[in-house]
């Protein structure tokens, strides 16, 4: 899985520098990360603020059912975004921030986060042609997580993540390409990422890609990310991101993944339907398998009708 997830970042990256040779010529490119949807016509503010929220509940119960299952489970699960976007001739200032949190309850499995997700994003990009479509960018990402997390064996549980602790910083330097206002792609052939571990019983452990004892870990790589939001039909929008990091200090063909896709299904003005996938494969979360010290694929899904709000879009 690796392999293909290091060819696919080899492809890209070369696909996209080939197409943009000529244009590099004369220009080069920007950034990283997430694309923050923006109007086609960008003239007449500078700043422009914005974003979502949204809130999701389920709730089943189940009485003398033969096939077995829990009597009781209670789901909700919030989702909340904003914006910042500062634009002035060639420059462009992006700042968004993601929040994921849920909770589940249920009478086999009592009470547990099944969602906690915190993720900022400031990225500065100069435009280099005058198209639009190429930029030159620096950008920095913080992701990390609000409680205390638990994997789950034979329904023990045993304390594997906290505030800070994993946390992953990320500052790059690369080239964008936009060719409309969906669509991002950010190549960086030099990433620096900060991996901390703030708690310390964790630390002592050691584990994600830290020394134990250490807290913090520092490595150099390659970064790509791909963002893309769209309404891709009648009342569906869809928003994906996926982010590849291979490290050149250690197992570079083994490319950790980080992506997230979210399809919304509009029923009226407030509420919809959800769907999202998580997919994460980091190859020093060695937590998995039957010795539970291997890396592994994670998967999360959600599926929910809840409560949709678009925040207010601002310019000024």
């Amino acid at each position: 899985m690796s392999r293909i997830f290091l060819w696919l970042a080899i492809m890209l990256t070369t696909g996209f520098i080939v197409k943009g040779q000529d244009n590099v010529v004369q220009a080069l490119k920007r950034e990283i990360n997430r694309t923050i949807k923006k109007d086609n016509d960008t003239t007449g503010w500078n700043w422009k603020r914005g974003g979502l929220f949204s809130f999701n509940l389920a709730q089943g119960s189940l009485s003398n059912w033969a096939s077995g299952g829990d009597n009781f489970s209670l789901t909700a699960n919030g989702y909340m975004n904003y914006f910042i976007l500062y634009k002035y001739k060639r420059h462009f200032w992006d700042n968004s921030i993601d929040v994921n949190l849920g909770y589940i309850q249920s009478t086999s499995l009592g009470s547990r986060k099944n969602d906690d997700r915190l993720d900022y994003l400031s990225k500065y990009g100069y435009k280099m042609d005058s198209l639009g479509k190429w930029y030159v960018s620096t950008l920095i990402n913080f992701r990390s997580q609000f409680f205390d997390g638990y994997t789950f064996n034979n329904n023990q549980p045993t304390f594997t993540s906290s505030l800070l602790s994993p946390a992953y910083i990320i500052l790059s330097a690369g080239f964008d390409y936009k060719p409309d206002q969906y669509l991002s792609i950010f190549i960086s052939p030099l990433t620096s990422r900060w991996i901390v571990l703030a708690n310390k019983s964790l630390s002592d452990k050691g584990g994600y890609g830290v020394p134990a004892g250490a807290g913090n870990f520092n490595q150099i790589g390659a970064f790509i990310t791909l963002n893309y939001s769209n309404t891709i039909a009648k009342n569906i929008t869809y928003k994906g991101k996926m982010d590849l990091f291979s490290n050149y200090q250690s197992r570079p063909q083994n490319v950790d993944l980080f992506m997230t896709n979210l399809f919304s299904f509009k029923i009226n003005k407030f509420f919809s339907a959800t769907y999202s996938l998580d997919l994460i494969y980091d190859d020093d979360v060695r937590l998995f398998g039957p010795s539970k010290n291997s890396p592994g694929l994670q998967t999360k899904s959600l599926i929910g009708i809840g409560f949709l709000k678009p925040l207010n879009t601002k310019r000024s």
